[in-house]
Parts: C-alpha cells; sequence; structure tokens
C-alpha cells in the first residue's frame, strides 16, 4: 500500500510542478491572485471573434437547413421510383 501511496506521490507532484511552471499553470495563479486584467482592446477583440463565430455557425445552420430539404426531395424521388416500380436510374439521360 505505501508503494502505491509512494508512486502517486511521485508521479502527482511531477506532474503538479510541470503545471504550475507551465503558461498554464502561470495563467491560473494570476488569476486565483486576482491579476491578469484583461484590457477593453482585448475584450473588443474577444466580442468581434465572438461574432464571427456566431456568424459562421449560423450560415452552416442554413447550409444544413438546405441540405436536409434537398435530401427529403431526393428521398421522395426515390419512394415515387419505387412506388411506381421503376428502376433506379444512375442519372444520364
Amino acid at each position: 500500500m505505501e508503494g502505491i501511496l509512494a508512486i502517486i506521490f511521485i508521479f502527482g507532484g511531477g506532474s503538479m510542478f510541470l503545471l504550475a511552471v507551465s503558461p498554464v499553470g502561470r495563467a491560473f495563479a494570476d488569476r486565483i491572485r486576482g491579476g491578469a486584467i484583461i484590457s477593453d482592446d482585448t475584450v473588443r477583440k474577444l466580442q468581434e471573434s465572438h461574432q464571427d463565430v456566431l456568424d459562421e455557425l449560423e450560415a452552416v445552420r442554413r447550409e444544413v437547413g438546405e441540405l436536409h430539404e434537398r435530401m427529403d426531395f431526393t428521398e421522395r424521388v426515390l419512394a415515387q421510383n419505387r412506388q411506381a416500380g421503376l428502376p433506379p436510374g444512375d442519372g444520364a439521360a
């Protein structure tokens, strides 16, 4: 049991040390201390980036909606062909 605890403390301590000296660890420590004040310019850039992502998401939603309508149309045409007993075509006229 003591061997397992020793291994956990060694690897856990090493991991915590590496996290503490990494940029992520430093940023986390700054946040805890109340530092890392964000400038108005940074906030504005983040808001613009956020809006760009929302606009892109809306465009993707529209495209997915259009694809859904096309797929429904294709399914209806295939179902009509099956009901009429027509063989599936290869698209060549």
